[in-house]
C-alpha cells in the first residue's frame, strides 16, 4: 500500500521510511518542506494528490524547553496541525498512527502508566501534544492509533546518546545527570519497524509502546559510557533540583508507559533498550 510518512527527515522518520519500504510498500517520505504542518492547506493538497491508504506522522514540534515560551508555534504544530492533517486523511480515506508522547502526563504515579490512566500534562509540550491527540481522535475516531513512546534515540538527530559521546569525548570534562526521573529509552531502529505494523495491521485508539527497562538519566548515561567501553563511574548523579540552570519546562519523574495494549493484541514486545543501545553506539563509532 501506498504510506506518507511526514517528518520524514527527522530522527524517527528516517527509520520508519526504510523499515516501511522493506515491508514492500510504496513510501512517500516527506520532510517539513514537502509537507508543513504549520501551514493551513498543506496536508490537504498534498494528500489529495497522493491518495495514502496510510499517514505515519513523525512529524512534531518537539523543542521541550522553546515550547514554554514559544506556546502558539507549539500549538499550531502540534495541536491544529494533527487536526488538519486528521481532516485531511478522513477526506481522502486514508488511516493515520500518529506519534505522541509520555509528556501528556504529569509523572506522579507510583507505577508505570498504562493506556487508560488519565493524562494531566505540566509542560507547554504535554498540553500542546495532548490536544492533538484528543484532535486525531475527534476526527477520525478509529481511523487513528495514537502511539506514546518516549527518550527516543536513534542513529539520526539530536538525542541523549550522541550527546554522552560528545561529552564523554573530553576526558576531564565532570558529568552529571539526574537521578530522580525514569523512563524507557525507545531506539527508532525498533520504533521504526513498530509503527509500520501499526500501519499495516491497525489497532486503533491509543498504543504505548517503548523499549523495555525503565532506567534514570543518570543509570541510562552509566549504560552508554559502559557500551561505548568507558568508565561509568564517571557518572555522578544529581537531583533535578539541583540543574544549573534549571530548565524551562517541567519534565515528569516517572515517564514508564507499560505496552498493554501492545502486548495484549499478540503483537512481539520491542527488546530491553540495552540491546539497540550497543547496536547504536557500534554504528556512531564506525
Amino acid at each position: 500500500m501506498r504510506i506518507v510518512v511526514a517528518g520524514a527527515a527527522g530522527q524517527l522518520g528516517m527509520d520508519v521510511v526504510p523499515a516501511a519500504r522493506s515491508a514492500g510498500h510504496d513510501v512517500v517520505a516527506l520532510d517539513r518542506s514537502a509537507l508543513d504542518l504549520a501551514d493551513p492547506d498543506a496536508a490537504d493538497v498534498v494528500l489529495a494528490e497522493l491518495r495514502p491508504e496510510v499517514v505515519v506522522n513523525c512529524a512534531a514540534f518537539t523543542a521541550v524547553d522553546a515550547c514554554e515560551t514559544e506556546v502558539e508555534t507549539a500549538h499550531s504544530v502540534n495541536e491544529h496541525g494533527v487536526r488538519r492533517l486528521a481532516e485531511a486523511c478522513g477526506r481522502n480515506g486514508a488511516r493515520l498512527v500518529h506519534v505522541s508522547t509520555d509528556y501528556v502526563f504529569d509523572g506522579t504515579l507510583d507505577r508505570p502508566y498504562r493506556e487508560d490512566d488519565e493524562p494531566n500534562p505540566a509542560s507547554v509540550y504535554g498540553r500542546s501534544k495532548l490536544a492533538g491527540e484528543a484532535a486525531a481522535r475527534d476526527v477520525l475516531g478509529d481511523g487513528v492509533t495514537i502511539v506514546r513512546t518516549s527518550w527516543v534515540c536513534g542513529a539520526h538527530g539530536a538525542n541523549m546518546v550522541k550527546t554522552v559521546l560528545r561529552l564523554a569525548a573530553d576526558p576531564d570534562r565532570p558529568l552529571a545527570f539526574v537521578d530522580d526521573q525514569r523512563g524507557c529509552p525507545t531506539f527508532t531502529a525498533d520504533l521504526g519497524p513498530a509503527l509500520v505494523d501499526l500501519a499495516d495491521s491497525p489497532l486503533p485508539g491509543i498504543v504505548h509502546l517503548t523499549n523495555s527497562g525503565d532506567v534514570s538519566w543518570f543509570e541510562f548515561v552509566g549504560e552508554i559510557l559502559s557500551a561505548a567501553g568507558r568508565d561509568p563511574s564517571r557518572v555522578s548523579p544529581i537531583s533535578t533540583a539541583d540543574l544549573d540552570p534549571p530548565r524551562p519546562a517541567p519534565r515528569p519523574a516517572n515517564s514508564v508507559l507499560e505496552n498493554v495494549r501492545w502486548v495484549a493484541d499478540g503483537r512481539t514486545p520491542l527488546r530491553h533498550h540495552l540491546d539497540p543501545l550497543v547496536e547504536l553506539v557500534a554504528a556512531l563509532g564506525d
